[in-house]
């Protein structure tokens, strides 16, 4: 049934929800016309709604609350499908609840509740149901965790089951067995694709918490909600390193927060299902204890995104208490999950792996380590990764691998401007050998705060990923550049990957810019990065340490190009008066950064951190004008045939605001 036009009681300024007891839940809007009315007899108090029911079809709902009557209809409106309402009336009232039945073609999903009264409604909130099957299943011997997955009640089969060791399938009935020795704490699926399970604010439930008891067996079962998720967006954003210093909150939520919100209810708006992807350090062990946050104050921001996230563990995610690599997960297990897994949405198949191995020499509690690591894919997660890869059987299937840091090293070039690719992760021979059968792999990484590509195998290609904290949250930290830079002179930003089946298209999105800002150019003869000029407090050696090759005016007419989102097969153009220029691929340092970062730093008495101060980017280009005062078309396209322009008219000034 539709419903064009609702009527909601209006208590003050402000339309009345009841308060919900369930972790993470939010109000959803009802939309289309609606009717505020300032008088009504509603007398409801006292409601309390979890966060998530189990129901049958057909079967008896209760809420709990006082001032329900009979002859009150209770009105779901299900969040996914709008137009998809239920309208049921209420059958027996008491002193503090109300119960109506559901009907017989009623579906799993998340519902507005509101009852309705003489022609009124009156909004409750938010509640999952999940429509089960009660199904008695058997043990079997050796099997120390069993279960369903279903969605409305039925049983889906093929769905991969997991406990981080052992794999399986449910069989045609959505009923699954595992030899389990509970030793992750978990069992977890790989959600199917056009499917979705229920969240706890914004992260999936994908995943059961196991006893330690390996002599109990358990039941452990999943309901999967129904969805069209064929076509798709994933934003990809790392390295958020929210720790409450360097006003990281404020850039976070004014200028950070709004950029991907806004890009989320765009791809919304067009009817596309929409997932953000952490690529790892949402937070900085360093502070977990020094500022008193950590993963849990992280949870509060990442639900304040208007999407499901899923999550990845980084090597500042761990508890600096603990000099163990295990040990020091438990805090982000017991607050986000497994720290390895696979989901699929549409015809993708998504991993989400820990490649790092945390050591924290020192570290004990009370007592922070040294907080070092190695670069590394445990065994037990091979072998899991495996077994999870076996069960796609066809291998043109696209795999989008995620991690925290990197597989291969920032790209070098070779003197004809060739770029140089290494493996970074120790393992990493492993891994390529386990993706070797599938023709078309994705990887995605963060990590080093840039920009980078690698296609050095055939059948797999690296994204390393520009940061959502740039270098840190210093270049926009209050009395600084008030520009979002990352290392390499990448805008700090995140990826948009648009999949529709398998085709699968992707871009750098910078924070503050639109879509199509892909580039930035640099006049060099309007640039000598002196002490008088940025950092007036030091002397012009000290300065000149930094600066490098900028320290000198440069009077040769030439134009430096950062490409960020640059990979092999992009095509860039430069014309002067219509001649076409010739354009050279560099190995060099972003001026911009350089003036941002480390200029801000020496001049108030800082030494730049080693590891925050600008490194040297292949993704830089450069031509020779004839002149100083010519303009130049500049013209970037991508593997997708997107078209970047700019014309650069010349002299163009070089400033902390530039584009």
């Amino acid at each position: 049934m539709k419903q064009t036009r609702r009527k909601f009681i209006k208590l003050g300024s402000l339309t009345t929800f009841a308060s919900l007891s369930g972790v993470g839940m939010s109000f959803a809007s009802c939309q289309n016309d609606v009717d505020l009315i300032e008088e009504s007899s509603f007398k409801i108090t006292g409601v309390s709604i979890p966060s998530s029911i189990d129901v049958a079809t057909g079967g008896t709902v209760s809420l709990t609350g006082k001032g329900f009557l009979e002859g009150d209809s209770i009105v779901l409106i299900s969040s996914i499908h709008q137009d998809t309402l239920y309208r049921c009336e209420v059958t027996t009232v008491s002193h503090n609840t109300a119960s109506f039945n559901l009907p017989d073609d009623f579906s799993t999903g998340t519902y507005q509740i509101l009852v309705e009264r003489n022609a009124e409604q009156l909004a409750l909130g938010s509640l999952l149901f999940n429509v089960v099957s009660n199904i008695n299943i058997p043990d079997v011997e050796g099997m120390t965790v069993k279960g369903l997955v279903y969605a409305d009640g039925v049983g889906v089969a093929g769905v991969t089951v997991s406990d981080g060791y052992e794999v399986t399938v449910t069989n045609n009935e959505g009923v699954y067995y595992l030899p389990s020795l509970k030793k992750t704490g978990f069992v977890f699926i790989s959600i199917p694709g056009n499917y979705e399970v229920a969240n706890v604010g914004n992260a999936p439930q994908f995943f059961k918490r196991l006893s330690s008891n390996t002599t109990v067996v358990e039941q452990k079962d999943f309901s999967l909600i129904k969805v069209d998720n064929q076509k798709h967006v994933v934003i990809p954003m790392a390295d958020w390193h929210l720790a409450n210093r360097n006003n990281d909150i404020d850039q976070f939520t004014s200028k950070v927060l709004p950029d991907v919100n806004a890009t989320i209810d765009k791809y919304k708006a067009e009817g596309t299902k929409v997932y953000a992807l952490t690529l790892g350090d949402m937070t900085w062990d360093l502070y977990w204890y020094q500022n008193n946050f950590g993963l849990n104050e992280y949870v509060s921001y990442m639900n304040q995104l208007n999407c499901s996230v899923f999550n990845l563990i980084g090597n500042h995610d761990y508890d600096p208490y603990y000099a163990n690599d295990w040990e020091a997960e438990h805090a982000y297990r017991n607050i986000l999950g497994p720290t390895y897994y696979s989901f699929n949405l549409g015809a993708i198949h998504y991993v989400v792996l820990d490649d790092v191995e945390y050591i924290n020499t020192g570290g004990s509690i009370g007592t922070v380590g040294s907080r070092n690591y190695n670069y590394n894919i445990n065994t037990t997660q091979l072998q899991w990764l495996a077994k999870d890869l076996a069960n796609i059987t066809d291998k043109s299937t696209p795999i989008v691998l995620a991690m925290h840091t990197p597989l291969y090293k920032r790209p070098t070039l070779d003197s004809d401007g060739n770029q140089l690719n290494e493996v970074y992760l120790h393992n990493g021979d492993a891994l390529i050998d386990l993706l070797a059968p599938f023709t078309e792999v994705h990887v995605l990484s963060g990590h080093l705060h840039e920009n980078y590509t690698v296609e050095e195998r055939a059948n797999i290609m690296e994204h390393n990923t520009g940061a959502i904290c740039a270098t840190w949250w210093w270049t926009g930290k209050n009395n600084y550049a008030d520009n979002h830079l990352c290392k390499d002179g990448s805008p700090g930003g995140y990826g948009i990957w648009n999949i529709n089946n398998r085709e699968l298209q992707w871009k750098y999105k910078s924070i503050g810019y639109e879509e199509n800002y892909q580039f930035r150019t640099y006049d060099l003869n309007t640039i000598e990065i002196t002490a008088a000029n940025f950092a007036p407090n030091v002397s012009e050696s000290l300065m000149a340490e930094y600066a490098g090759s900028y320290a000198q005016k440069n009077i040769n007419n030439q134009v430096l190009i950062n490409v960020w989102g640059y990979e092999k097969n992009w095509n860039i153009e430069v014309t002067e008066q219509g001649k076409p220029l010739t354009v050279k691929r560099i190995k060099g340092k972003d001026p911009l950064h350089i003036v941002s970062y480390e200029a801000f730093r020496l001049n108030n008495g800082a030494t730049p951190t080693s590891a925050f101060t600008t490194n040297e980017t292949s993704h830089l280009f450069r031509v020779q004008a004839s002149a100083a005062d010519t303009t130049l078309e500049i013209k970037v396209t991508d593997r997708f045939g997107n078209v970047y322009q700019e014309t650069m008219v010349r002299p163009k000034a070089f400033t902390l605001k530039m584009r």
